[in-house]
């Protein structure tokens, strides 16, 4: 049986690991809701299966648990934020406010960073930008490459992701998340604490011969979205979120999963925008409802309404705040171990 645990209780049992393991209060808090974040929307791959990994990794002295975060190099529209090794979710939500501050008032803030972490669920960062009005693209450079460039054989490229939000006026605001490989990591570790299989498609050996045992991923290559349109969509972002900022891209990526030691020097970005840089709001409001609303009614084969992207998370997210959000056993069990081991009460 799955158990459901409100929002705030789960952020709070996280928050307590982390401070167990010497994360200051704030940060702890700050990570914790990130990850919450991440289940409360459907994004299991970034929750709570990551506290875990973090957790070994923060032992292992591979964060900084005091770090420096700063801004390097700024402009009106624009900044560097090196994130001096802390926590990758603390890096990035310091990031994601300081572009929409900068949206708020230059129309436009493109803040990069440097030196962060793995930084959970890609969507939540642009949904940021929504709760103020604001549309957002996030991408970032993934913590372990798995997939040769298109053509090739070493691994090079991670599963990259890129985020997107865009704020409506009376329908549900539109909002893309996905990583530029079939699956993630994260959806393969989900598959795999599941004890399912995982869909021929996602990966593959070097003789393009399918691996569907989730256990064996790492011996094969992930695949790209779209065959070689999605392996160059993933490198753009590496350039933009990796080469950009200074951060890790191609040999230089550490494989965070199995590297607990040394920096990753992970590099994300963020775009935020107001929707009013070429007309007023509310003649941006009323196109972009029309529009959203022309796409979701339109004809379909079963007679359904089409999904557009957002609408599933939002649902989710709604259906987390009414009933709970879902933690299901295996993840329980490995919550719960943790937990005794740092002396931190379980969830109950």
């Amino acid at each position: 049986m799955t158990d459901r645990f409100t929002f705030d209780r789960l952020v709070g049992f996280t928050a307590s690991i982390l401070e167990a393991q010497g994360v200051e209060p704030a940060h702890a808090e700050t990570c914790a809701r990130r990850m919450v974040e991440a289940d409360r929307r459907g994004r299991t791959g970034h929750g709570l299966i990551r506290l875990a990994a973090y957790s070994t990794r923060i032992r292992a002295g591979g964060y900084n648990l005091a770090p420096d975060i700063r801004t390097l190099h700024e402009t009106p529209v624009s900044a560097l934020v090196d994130g001096d090794n802390g926590l990758g979710q603390v890096v990035m939500t310091r990031a994601a406010e300081l572009a929409i501050d900068k949206a708020a008032t230059s129309g436009i803030g493109w803040v990069g960073t440097t030196n962060s972490n793995h930084a959970g669920a890609a969507g939540i960062y642009p949904a940021m930008a929504l709760d103020h009005g604001l549309g957002a693209f996030y991408f970032a450079v993934a913590n372990g490459n798995g997939m040769p460039p298109w053509g090739g054989i070493e691994r090079l490229l991670g599963t990259n992701p890129i985020a997107f939000a865009m704020p409506a006026g009376h329908e549900v605001p539109f909002e893309l998340d996905i990583a530029t490989t079939v699956a993630s990591h994260g959806t393969i570790k989900v598959t795999a604490q599941a004890g399912e299989p995982m869909p021929e498609g996602w990966v593959v050996d070097a003789d393009g011969n399918p691996i569907t045992d989730p256990n064996r991923a790492d011996e094969g290559f992930l695949m790209p979205i779209g065959g070689y349109k999605g392996a160059g969509l993933n490198i753009m972002i590496g350039l933009l979120a990796g080469v950009m900022t200074g951060s890790a891209f191609g040999r230089d990526v550490v494989t965070f999963r199995t590297d607990h030691t040394t920096p990753t020097n992970t590099g994300q970005a963020m775009i935020a925008f107001r929707p009013d840089l070429f007309s007023p709001l509310e003649d941006y409001r009323n196109r972009v409802d029309a529009k959203l609303t022309e796409l979701r009614t339109s004809r379909t084969l079963s007679g359904d309404p089409v999904r557009l992207p957002g609408e599933r998370s939002r649902s989710l997210a709604l259906a987390s705040d009414q009933q709970g959000i879902e933690v299901p056993p295996a993840l329980r069990a490995t919550l719960a171990d943790l937990a005794a081991e740092l002396g931190v009460a379980p969830l109950a």
